[in-house]
């Protein structure tokens, strides 16, 4: 029996995988009324690096599955799957898509609001930060390159 008391509210526990070892964090979800609050503490970090690649700011996305298997070093997280595009749209407007990550002094602190899911919907997917900037454009993933750190997305209550 649900109790119509408590918020309905989801955490994705990340962490960082072998070449990122001290990342770590916490990405709530919160049903709100006409959508989502999101807030995201997560540390540890890479600082930015201009150049080709370029190191931050990382792009941040919700993907399909609830595995978060580093699998290879060279390109670890696969087992999460592609971006979470239950709409079919064209990356840059779909559901999984969010805002970048900025590293201060390897911390990045952010709340948005988006009404393109409810809690309930992203149960099970995966929360992945991308080494990268998120473009916005590329198709599909937005050419935000290596991940670096995944969590589950579970319910809090």
């Amino acid at each position: 029996m649900e109790n119509q008391f408590l918020p309905n509210v989801a955490v994705s526990k990340v962490k960082g995988g072998k070449q990122y070892p001290n990342i770590y964090g916490e990405v709530y979800f919160e049903d709100v009324p006409e959508g989502v609050m999101v807030y995201v503490y997560i540390s540890g970090l890479p600082d930015y690096k201009p150049g080709n690649p370029q190191i931050g700011p990382h792009g941040f996305h919700i993907h399909e599955y609830e595995d978060c298997t580093e699998g290879e070093e060279s390109s670890p997280f696969l087992a999460a799957g592609e971006h979470w595009n239950p709409t079919n749209q064209p990356h840059g407007n779909h559901p999984g898509d969010f805002p970048v990550l900025f590293s201060n002094n390897g911390v990045a602190y952010m709340s948005f609001f988006t009404n393109k899911f409810t809690v309930d919907q992203i149960i099970s997917k995966s929360i992945i930060i991308h080494e990268n900037p998120d473009d916005y454009q590329s198709q599909p993933a937005g050419n935000a390159g290596k991940r670096i750190a995944c969590g589950i997305i579970k319910p809090m209550f």
